[in-house]
């Protein structure tokens, strides 16, 4: 079967459904968190799936095509350098923490494998 959407992507799916749960635990985090890291990992999970978004529009060109991957890429290991802070903060626990984490790696994983084989998106 042809992918036709980017929301018909298995690493689309996943970062979407990753970034609404971190935005539902996010909402318990402190006000005083509210212009540092609640907004920043909300943004930088927001934006893997908004940069894979763009990527697969961009199939087209592989070196576009890939230059956005990376981004999501970038964005996806910024969220767990906050989820890092978070557990830290103990704003998450050791749990949340993992799952996510394993998440954010296994997207990661599949981003580089799409970078990796350009042609088999266009």
């Amino acid at each position: 079967m042809k992918i036709r959407t980017h929301r018909e992507l298995d690493v689309y799916k996943l970062a979407f459904q990753v970034a609404v749960e971190i935005y539902k635990l996010s909402i318990t985090f402190p006000k005083n968190e509210t212009y540092s890291l609640t907004d920043q990992i909300r943004r930088s999970s927001r934006s893997v799936c908004a940069n894979t978004a763009e990527a697969f529009r961009k199939r087209k060109y592989p070196k576009h095509f890939v230059s956005k991957l990376s981004d999501s890429e970038a964005e996806a290991a910024e969220t767990q350098v906050w989820l890092d802070f978070a557990l830290e903060f103990g704003y998450i626990t050791k749990a949340q923490f993992e799952l996510l984490d394993e998440t954010y790696n296994n997207i990661i994983g599949k981003l580089v494998n799409m970078s990796n084989q350009p042609e088999k998106w266009s």
